[in-house]
């Protein structure tokens, strides 16, 4: 088995751990404009100006985290890696928790009515993308949005961008999400909406 991937497919903390070994800030999240246009782009794809208790899934070392951060009341800012937890917890924002948990397994407890899922599906095989999915539909309060933004260039993940979240939204289909694509080029970047009559089907 390789030492980079699970049983399933699945990108391990291990890979991303030698990555902010070499680099603590391997994608440039700090410094890239790129990273910057594409940040305020996932926060205007927001559709309430505020939320009371929000989960990003894949928050590395938390520049995404900080700005989410100013949009609601309480974050759970989650990571596989250790090294990206650490740096990310420098920052001490006071209403956002950085937990390490590698999904889906460690997936956390609460009820969010926003998930955060930005660059991270690829990372997954199918199996747990499917296993994320069924976890996240679970944590949803009765009103919740999920936003989900993806690179959609070639990659050596286990699936592509558009692949990922094609796969993800159909995984929450039966609870009948209203989904936006707001925009398509060099990364997607989408909302779904979940309706109260949605929700309390699934409870």
């Amino acid at each position: 088995m390789s030492t980079t991937r699970s049983h399933s497919g699945s990108l391990l903390p291990s890979y991303f751990d030698a990555k902010y070994r070499e680099d603590i800030d391997p994608w440039q999240f700090r410094t890239s404009a790129y990273e910057r246009d594409k940040f305020k782009a996932t926060l205007d794809a927001f559709a309430r100006s505020h939320y009371q208790s929000a989960l990003e899934v894949g928050c590395a070392i938390g520049v995404l985290s900080a700005l989410i951060a100013t949009r609601c009341d309480r974050l759970l800012a989650v990571d596989g890696s250790s090294t990206a937890i650490d740096e990310a917890l420098l920052q001490q924002i006071p209403n956002v928790r950085f937990l390490k948990a590698f999904l889906p397994d460690e997936f956390p407890d609460g009820m969010f009515d926003l998930i955060v899922l930005s660059e991270v599906l690829y990372y997954f095989s199918e199996l747990d993308l499917n296993a994320l999915a069924e976890r996240c539909l679970a944590s949803l309060q009765p009103t919740a949005e999920l936003i989900l933004c993806h690179w959609l260039g070639e990659t050596d993940y286990p699936l592509t961008g558009r692949r990922a979240s094609d796969l993800f939204a159909q995984a929450l289909a039966r609870r009948r999400p209203e989904r936006t694509i707001l925009h398509e080029g060099i990364y997607r970047l989408e909302r779904l909406t979940f309706a109260p009559s949605d929700a309390d089907g699934a409870k």
